[in-house]
């Protein structure tokens, strides 16, 4: 098992993706599969909630449903302290210090923007997550 926070624009991939190979996609479903236990807090649970359900996107009420019920039912609710890093984007601090807060447990932060964020280790694409993940089932 291991603990990630994903960034949004990582589950909006997944549901805009009509390719069930895509590394987004393999990421929704080690969650539902119980592999990557999502770290959330509320503030991301509104971010989740927000984008998803914005106009341009289209997505079902129940997708985004089904979506924010699987990361509360699975997942581990964080409440981080903070870090006093800045970010680019300060919307983004939520995600990086919920995932510090965990990182004694060996935690991620998986993202399709790394830019957003410093160069760490545990910061990582879909892709590296999903060859994390490979390369622990050997």
């Amino acid at each position: 098992m291991v603990y990630a926070v994903i960034d949004t624009n990582v589950f909006v991939s997944a549901l805009l993706t009509k390719n069930s190979e895509s590394p987004t996609v393999k990421i929704y479903k080690a969650i539902s599969d119980g592999i990557i236990t999502p770290l959330y807090h509320r503030d991301i649970i509104k971010e989740y909630e927000e984008v998803l359900k914005r106009p341009k996107f289209n997505f079902s009420e129940n997708k985004i449903e089904d979506m924010l019920n699987l990361i509360i039912k699975y997942g581990v609710e964080v409440f981080p302290k903070s870090t006093g890093e800045i970010l680019i984007d300060m919307d983004d601090l939520i995600f990086y210090e919920v995932a510090m807060e965990k990182r004694d447990d060996n935690s991620y932060l998986v993202t399709g923007n790394q830019k957003h964020y410093p160069i760490k280790e545990f910061i990582v694409t879909p892709a590296e997550m999903v060859e994390i993940l490979d390369g622990m089932r050997q």
